[in-house]
């Protein structure tokens, strides 16, 4: 037996554009029919009904950059600049993490990410076996791309991390959860680290992997303008252009990589982007927060690059809200070019939808509602008062919506929230467990100094 959402504004991110009084059949994980609800009943007259009367129907939200775990870290290093943020505040208290930690971490995200619409997160972190983001996605039912994140200094422990997190997780979920090898940034990973990352991930594509469902790379590039003063800093070498030229000077770009920020880039180094297929994540909450810059995101679109959007973690944002950075990235880049037509929000909705899917090498299955595509959907309610009238949805969902007006949300046809109630974990219960978490991660904190 199937299930119809009926009644509704399908506004489906495909050719097929919008339809009114639309609906969207599911059987099982996938969807397999859409169209006008009149038709939709007759053919499926005994199938199970979601009434979307007065909503809009889209795909699930796809967040391309984050780090899941670190919503544990909420308000605790706040304005700052991002070299004394990571190395004075956040990496001494990471240093005291364990898995547990990670773990409530990620659930607290997946919570807060179902019910703001969010059905995709890629996420950066640390791996640890048994408590890690992946099973937390898995539990929660969250839909995502897990990454290990790398650096020079514990290169013998991320090859072991990088091999458990693949084996383990890579496909597993009912095909939910991928797996991505993260190299954390230029400045932290020396040139021969990164080649030798470059091999593991084929390597473990070779094991695990599959053209349909490849092993990607998720990395930070070009966050500040300083980056190649701390690149020669770290590994002495000295670049003659810029950070993404440096990259391809190692021979490690490829069309499986996701960049995250690309604040500061040269003319060249958006052209490389393009070449080698390279997709972006564009994060312009944490990038204003952290006075990182703003991204060239107008002359990348231009360029032909593929641009999608990410909240960053909720310890730089602070929140996991794709509704706010949909609205920011629309002001953001017509002020500050003094363009008003720059990025209209049909453009910035599918930074969020299919731009993201296909920055995950995920779009054949999600990222539109498309027959055969997975259901991941999302139902907002415009019953609202800063939601009417309606004279364009796509331009309600960019500058009006928000998170709260999230009212369902199906990943891989399962129905996860319900007219704002979450059906597969108890979001109660796991807001007291962050309490007493982060109280526990500061109290070894403390002990240690």
């Amino acid at each position: 037996m199937g299930l119809m959402i009926s009644g509704g504004t399908v506004l489906t991110m495909s050719p097929r554009g919008l339809i009114r009084e639309g609906g969207v059949v599911v059987e099982d994980d996938r969807i397999v029919d859409i169209g006008k609800t009149t038709g939709l009943k007759r053919k499926y007259p005994s199938y199970e009904r979601i009434g979307a009367e007065g909503k809009v129907v889209i795909p699930g939200l796809i967040n391309t950059h984050t780090h899941a775990a670190m919503s544990l870290l909420r308000g605790y290093a706040d304005d700052y600049p991002l070299r004394e943020w990571l190395e004075r505040w956040i990496w001494p208290l990471e240093r005291h993490l364990t898995g547990h930690d990670i773990y409530v971490g990620a659930l607290l995200t997946s919570v807060e990410s179902i019910m703001a619409g969010i059905t995709t997160v890629n996420t950066m972190y640390h791996y640890i076996a048994n408590e890690n983001e992946a099973r937390a996605f898995s539990e929660a039912g969250l839909r995502g791309v897990v990454g290990h994140v790398c650096f020079s200094w514990r290169k013998e422990e991320d090859r072991k991390a990088l091999r458990s997190l693949a084996g383990d997780w890579h496909g597993k979920a009912e095909g939910r959860i991928r797996v991505s090898v993260d190299p954390h940034a230029p400045y932290t990973v020396d040139p021969e680290y990164m080649r030798e990352l470059r091999e593991i991930t084929r390597d473990l594509n070779e094991s695990h992997g599959s053209p349909e469902a490849p092993i990607t790379w998720h990395t930070h590039i070009a966050e500040t303008e300083d980056e190649p003063e701390k690149i020669k800093q770290a590994f002495n070498v000295t670049l003659k252009g810029g950070v993404v030229e440096y990259l391809d000077s190692l021979g490690v770009l490829g069309k499986d990589i996701l960049a995250a920020h690309c604040v500061s880039l040269t003319e060249r180094d958006i052209k490389i982007l393009r070449e080698r297929g390279i997709k972006v994540s564009h994060n312009p909450v944490s990038n204003l927060k952290l006075a990182s810059g703003i991204s060239p995101v107008p002359k990348m679109l231009r360029e032909g690059v593929n641009v999608s959007l990410g909240t960053d973690g909720a310890s730089s944002n602070n929140v996991s809200d794709m509704f706010e950075v949909m609205k920011l990235t629309a002001l953001l880049h017509k002020g500050a070019s003094k363009d008003p037509t720059l990025l209209p929000a049909e453009e910035v909705l599918k930074m969020t939808t299919i731009n993201g899917a296909k920055a995950l090498l995920w779009d054949k299955e999600i990222g539109s509602l498309e027959i055969g595509k997975k259901a991941d959907l999302v139902i907002l309610d415009f019953n609202k008062p800063h939601l009417r009238p309606v004279y364009n949805e796509t331009s309600h969902l960019v500058y009006s919506a928000r998170a709260a007006d999230v009212d369902t949300v199906l990943i891989n046809g399962r129905i996860l929230m319900e007219k704002r109630e979450l059906t597969t974990v108890d979001a109660e219960k796991i807001l007291e467990e962050v309490e007493r978490t982060k109280d526990n991660l500061l109290s070894r904190l403390a002990s240690e100094g």
